[in-house]
């Protein structure tokens, strides 16, 4: 094998990745939603909290592109650092949820005597909706930013450990498992090399899902005033505060509005394409 053809492999799956409108539109909305949650304090116009009575409720213009709120501050200011604390938020709670998720998945699928009392636990857990459960985790610890990553990253981490119990079922009546099992291999060298590294593809897919509904899901506890503290600007907070002039200032409600679809559809493409990238038989089902 030569030098050249090295790169082969890595670009053949970039194009392949990226023939894929979906994973494509998908990875374009959310660079552009990283971009500016990233770069917010250089392209930002305005402080996200600076007062301005005088401005208040101001249709878009070339001032405020997105016009401003009732206390005079910038719609569009304060959308791109809402911007950061929505992909915080989504960022730790995919990485609780799928610490939590393949802990729990793979003890429960590699181990038969802890199967059952896992899986009723994560029965339990996934009988009371996602908002409700985060809701009670929320009201037990006390708002703020860092409870609501824990609380979200509890309550979407059944769903990680449900897939990844599922695969490891299937894994661990395979022949290579088998016969690493009659080698006398340590157990964490079976699960770290042989399991975990099988069991990629599909953790990745479903945190993709899960980062799409953490960011839902904390715009919803922000819009509802059980999410981080209100100094801080968030989408949901800008909503629940837009309501009330929502007759006479509808963009309040707007732009913070069409951040959140446009943010959760490009994860909701980004997962479904990798989904159908990963295991092409869904695609050609669906």
């Amino acid at each position: 094998m030569t030098t050249a053809s090295l790169p082969l492999p890595f670009t053949a799956s970039l194009r392949r990745l990226f023939r894929n409108r979906a994973i494509l539109f998908g990875a374009i909305i959310l660079a552009i939603v990283l971009l500016a949650a990233i770069l917010a304090p250089w392209i930002a116009p305005y402080a996200p909290n600076k007062l301005s009575i005088v401005n208040k409720l101001k249709a878009p213009s070339f001032a405020h592109v997105f016009g401003t709120d009732e206390f005079g501050r910038d719609i569009f200011s304060r959308a791109i650092f809402a911007g950061r604390i929505s992909l915080l938020v989504s960022l730790g709670v995919v990485s609780i949820s799928t610490v939590l998720g393949v802990l729990l998945g793979v003890t429960a699928g590699f181990f038969r005597k802890l199967d059952a009392p896992i899986s009723r636990l994560l029965d339990a857990m996934m009988s009371f909706p996602d908002i409700l459960l985060a809701i009670a985790l929320v009201a037990a610890l006390g708002p703020s930013l860092t409870t609501v990553i824990l609380a979200l990253g509890i309550t979407y981490a059944p769903r990680l450990a449900r897939i990844v119990r599922g695969s490891t079922l299937v894994l661990r009546e395979l022949p290579y498992i088998e016969a690493a099992v009659a080698m006398g291999l340590p157990t964490w060298q079976i699960l770290t090399r042989h399991v975990l590294l099988n069991l990629a593809s599909p953790i990745l897919v479903q945190a993709t899902f899960v980062f799409a509904s953490a960011m839902l899901a904390e715009a919803s506890l922000s819009f509802l005033g059980v999410g981080v503290s209100t100094d801080m600007p968030t989408w949901g907070t800008m909503l629940a505060s837009g309501r009330e002039y929502m007759n006479n200032a509808p963009w309040l409600m707007v732009f913070p509005g069409l951040a959140i679809v446009f943010s959760v559809l490009a994860l909701q493409l980004l997962g479904d394409g990798l989904r159908d990238l990963v295991d092409p038989r869904l695609a050609k089902e669906s």
